[in-house]
């Protein structure tokens, strides 16, 4: 994939920045990360879910953080068992620490999150203020008045 340079663009716009350094970084595979797999999907107009697999992985093991735009998901197993109390044949399920990062958009925040069956779901709603929603604009038949202006007499 090739490296785009987005200097020019730099010069005549004023608070992309944000933007600018996440299509850069889309364009960087070496970042990329497998574990763990999750989903995210748009289960209505505003509202997003993203579904995380970290089984084995219990509710005090896991922290998330929402923070200037970045969702954080974080599982660090605790050691429970005692060394050589247990000998492991092959070992399937990973045990090993992750953080993952999400890029939120602009007014999304986390409204809820729940593990079950070894799911972790994070429940995510785009909440837009009044003021930035789109508003009717009433049409009347009659013309609009002009101002009336006040005269004074300079005497």
């Amino acid at each position: 994939m090739r490296h785009v340079d987005f200097s020019p663009l730099y010069r005549s716009t004023v608070g992309f920045d944000r933007l600018f350094t996440m299509l850069d970084s889309l364009g960087q595979p070496d970042q990329a990360q497998s574990y763990p797999p999750y989903n995210i999907e748009r289960t209505g107009e505003n509202t997003y879910r993203i579904t995380m697999a970290v089984a084995g992985f219990d509710e005090r093991e896991l922290s998330i953080e929402a923070h200037a735009h970045v969702l954080a998901v974080k599982g660090e197993k605790a050691e429970d068992e005692p060394a050589g109390q247990s000998e492991f044949l092959y070992r399937g399920i990973a045990k090993r620490a992750f953080e993952r990062r999400f890029q939120l958009a602009d007014h999304v925040e986390v409204t809820a999150a729940s593990l079950k069956n070894g799911l972790l779901h994070i429940d995510l709603l785009r909440n837009i203020p009044e003021a930035m929603k789109p508003r009717r604009i009433a049409i009347s038949a009659e013309p609009v008045s002009t101002p009336k202006a006040i005269e004074a007499k300079l005497a």
